[in-house]
């Protein structure tokens, strides 16, 4: 049993499910003798240690929310190498698969050991403008969004699978996903499910003006590369899960492979992802 836990909680407070429990998480916490640490804007409002990075030093960190909230706060833990979960306190909960019901028994099994830890793999992109990188690096979760700007034009896009041409598009855009990610977008687009401890990438396009223009899935280990073609018009914004990164102009290369780094993912309910994907898929219809 892990004495003291020192236990990240970061919650969507626009969320009114969440303002209402709160202080019960907080009191269930002091219950199992759990070290909470909030962040800034919480922290002196609830008395509790305020979040600085690496220097926390956390054992483990939840997010009280829907998967947004979970992507958000993964986003800035999973570089620094803290394990991660999620309470559901949105619409689907993929990623935050624990319900508020089974919050006290989850911080139980928490502090007990009792959970098994996944690791999965992430994405990242680059994106080179005259053989010059013009962004940093950026990591997914979920996916990465190569998209239009401009609603009224259809995107020109070409696929290069290792530096070979594998693909043309005129599609609203290109989704390229983690096996985690296909519950997300690019399920919405057409994407398959794919169990999330596969290794590797989904290549789903957005609203393509061909009948022929299918998912594509690909092992995490390859290279991917989209350029704008001849005859695009306009300039596309590449984004990862949901945030906007730049614009990619004609001549931009958008890189993507497989990050070196890792999600650390708390697993608290011995439940198979396929009774997870009936039961949430089928329940919110």
């Amino acid at each position: 049993m892990k004495e003291n836990l020192r236990l990240g909680i970061f919650p969507n407070m626009n969320i009114v499910k969440v303002r209402i429990h709160f202080e019960a998480v907080l009191a269930l916490c002091r219950k199992y003798k759990i070290h909470v640490v909030l962040p800034e804007m919480l922290a002196s409002e609830y008395q509790t240690e305020t979040f600085a990075g690496a220097y926390s030093a956390l054992d483990a960190s939840v997010s009280l929310g829907g998967d947004g909230t979970f992507l958000r706060m993964s986003r800035e833990l999973v570089p620094l190498g803290v394990p991660v979960f999620g309470i559901n306190f949105g619409h689907l909960g993929f990623l935050a698969e624990v319900e508020f019901e089974g919050l006290e028994e989850a911080l139980s099994r928490l502090v007990a050991g009792k959970y098994t830890m996944e690791e999965r793999f992430l994405l990242q992109s680059q994106v080179f403008e005259g053989g010059k990188q013009k962004s940093g690096t950026e990591l997914a979760i979920n996916e990465f969004v190569a998209a239009r700007g401009n609603l009224s034009t259809i995107n020109h896009m070409g696929l290069f699978i290792n530096g070979k041409p594998s693909g043309r598009y005129a599609a609203d855009g290109l989704i390229i996903s983690t096996a985690t990610g296909s519950t997300a977008y690019s399920l919405s687009a057409g994407g398959p499910l794919v169990q999330p401890g596969m290794d590797v990438m989904i290549i789903t396009p957005i609203c393509a003006h061909d009948l022929s223009a299918r998912p594509l899935i690909i092992p995490a280990s390859e290279e991917i590369q989209i350029r704008l073609l001849p005859r695009n018009l306009c300039s596309l914004s590449l984004s990862a899960d949901g945030l906007p990164i730049c614009d990619i102009e004609q001549n931009d290369v958008v890189k993507i492979t497989r990050s070196q780094c890792t999600m650390r993912l708390i697993r608290l309910i011995q439940r198979s992802y396929y009774e997870t994907w009936q039961e949430k898929l089928i329940r919110d219809m």
